[in-house]
This record gives C-alpha cells, sequence and structure tokens, in this order.
C-alpha cells in the first residue's frame, strides 16, 4: 500500500458505490498515516450523510461517522 498513486485512489474511491468502504478504507489508510493520504482532498468524496455500522458495540470513529469492531480500532 506504500506505492499507491493518490490521482488512481481518487479515480477509484469517487467510482466506489459503497460509502462504508470509503469511509473504512480512509479510516485505515489515515490511521496507518500513509504518506499519500494527505494528497487525496478527501473532502471531495461523497460519504453519505449519518452514522454506519460495522460492528454493534463498536469503537465510534467521530470523523468518519463509522463504528468499527474494537479489534480494528486496536491496530
Amino acid at each position: 500500500l506504500v506505492n499507491l498513486k493518490p490521482k488512481l485512489l481518487k479515480e477509484l474511491l469517487a467510482s466506489c458505490n459503497s460509502v462504508k468502504v470509503k469511509r473504512l478504507f480512509l479510516y485505515m489508510a489515515e490511521k496507518a498515516n500513509h504518506q499519500w493520504f494527505q494528497f487525496l482532498e478527501t473532502e471531495k468524496f461523497d460519504l453519505g450523510k449519518g452514522n454506519r455500522m460495522l460492528a454493534e458495540k463498536g469503537v465510534y470513529i467521530p470523523k468518519y461517522l463509522l463504528s468499527i469492531p474494537k479489534e480494528l480500532a486496536e491496530l
């Protein structure tokens, strides 16, 4: 994942129809502190509205309005 190209990622994320996938990908990329993350212009992606849940009783990530499994948050 280190060598991903921001331009290609922008195109892929823009064409992705799953709000959960986009939010989770952006969260994990930011958490992993990938260098290309800063070039993605995340505000331009349609991340939908409202909260999304990947796991009940998970950890809530307010920036992405996303609840993820505790194990994933601890990585």
